[in-house]
């Protein structure tokens, strides 16, 4: 399975101490477009998970051939989304990883599955690698100022039975 990642996933996740989610649910490992790599690793060094991002095995950095394709998305999306769905798109990606509602529009629009942090978050309470999903909804919310709207948080409680 080919899984491709930006960087607000890995951010979120990290920022609770759940990136581990990522590599249990793929454990042949995620895909990263040079500009998420920028975004998590380089720039974001002195926040939670860059380390653990820069020296994972289960990451893979990528280049992504399409320059022109990239710089047309990032009209109406940010650089590491754009180039995460041009990679997801150069590799046929069988998922890519994405938060951001119009980047995952376009994304879907090119044919490409998405899944979100929300989405791992309820995988990973459903198969028992997380006890407290409200507990960890809250936290993403409040720690790593992550926007829920009140009707996806019912939604996730209600789909795991919280």
């Amino acid at each position: 399975m080919i899984v491709v990642a930006d960087s607000s996933v890995l951010i979120s996740l990290s920022t609770i101490g759940q990136l581990e989610i990522i590599r249990t649910r793929f454990p042949d490992g995620i895909c990263l477009a040079p500009a998420v790599w920028r975004e998590v690793v380089e720039q974001g060094r002195e926040r939670p998970g860059a380390e653990e991002v820069r020296t994972a095995t289960w990451v893979k950095r990528l280049e992504i051939k399409d320059q022109l394709f990239a710089q047309y998305l990032q009209v109406g999306l940010d650089s590491g989304e754009a180039e995460s769905i041009v990679l997801a798109r150069e590799k046929s990606a069988n998922l890519i990883l994405l938060d951001e509602r119009d980047a995952r529009g376009v994304a879907m629009s090119l044919g490409v599955q998405v899944l979100g942090t929300i989405g791992l978050l309820i995988w990973a309470k459903r198969t028992g690698h997380v006890e407290n999903l409200r507990e960890l909804l809250d936290k993403l919310q409040d720690t790593a100022n992550f926007r829920v709207s009140k009707s996806l948080y019912v939604f996730a409680l209600h789909q795991v039975g919280e």
